[in-house]
């Protein structure tokens, strides 16, 4: 009697939890959607995101000051200011979810006219991140990513700056709601695209190896300094922040 009684008064209950998860489940994949349609479309109205700063825009700067512009996708776009670099103006113009044509596309609008004396460029992994749905195209996204860092180095070039050219930082943990569109590619890719950057060292770039700062012993982001899989939190900045002074002192890119 006592158990049918259990049964009868634990079945509505596991009922009322199912109904609460699936709403809840329901209610945030309504509210993903949404945002990925939104993004989708303000897309569609501005292709480059030029509406994102000002065009053509200069800068004061004082005698002497270096003019340091991030520039690229959202982890360039989130990299905050170095701290304590006296003689140093840094200026953002990351944009998040921009693939390396967006990026490479509006360097005339958005870098050309600050005249910076110095860029520091992390681009690529939004066409990486396509690789498992396009598996076709692996080797056309990646050389794509490399013909567009091509061309913002051309580009920095011609305006006398020198360039920092990051490697594309590792990824992640992948959440569940995206191992669907995943694959252990884009890794791979990352690896490919980085061991070119390395071969575009020059007088005038300098090639700061971010993927080894920030990557762990299982070849991913390190959860310590993730914020997601494939973003960085305030630690990750923080630390690659005190890495990249180094990199400027080691360089001698100092005033």
């Amino acid at each position: 009697m006592k158990r049918t009684f259990r049964l009868k008064t634990a079945v509505p209950i596991l009922l009322i939890i199912l109904l609460l998860g699936s709403l809840a489940l329901n209610g945030y994949l309504f509210l993903k959607t949404r945002q990925y349609y939104l993004d989708l479309n303000g897309t569609r109205l501005d292709p480059l995101g030029l509406r994102t700063y000002p065009v053509g825009e200069a800068v004061v700067k004082e005698e002497g000051e270096i003019t340091a512009v991030f520039f690229g996708d959202s982890r360039a776009a989130q990299w905050p200011n170095p701290t304590g670099m006296d003689g140093y103006q840094f200026i953002n113009r990351g944009i998040g979810s921009q693939t390396s044509v967006q990026v490479a596309a509006r360097f005339q609008q958005h870098v050309a006219p600050l005249q910076p004396d110095l860029i520091i460029v992390q681009m690529c992994i939004n066409d990486l991140k396509t690789i498992p749905l396009f598996p076709q195209n692996e080797q056309a996204i990646i050389q794509n990513c490399l013909a567009n860092i091509d061309q913002v180095l051309a580009e920095a070039e011609n305006l006398g700056a020198k360039v920092i050219l990051t490697t594309v930082f590792p990824v992640g943990d992948v959440p569940l709601e995206r191992r669907i569109v995943w694959s252990p590619d884009i890794a791979k890719a990352v690896t490919a695209v980085n061991e070119q950057i390395h071969t575009k060292a020059g007088q005038n770039v300098f090639v700061f190896n971010t993927h080894a700062i920030l990557v762990d012993e299982r070849g991913l982001l390190s959860q310590e300094y993730a914020r997601d899989e494939l973003h960085l939190n305030e630690i990750g900045y923080i630390y690659l922040n005190e890495k990249l002074i180094e990199f400027i002192d080691v360089q001698e890119l100092t005033p």
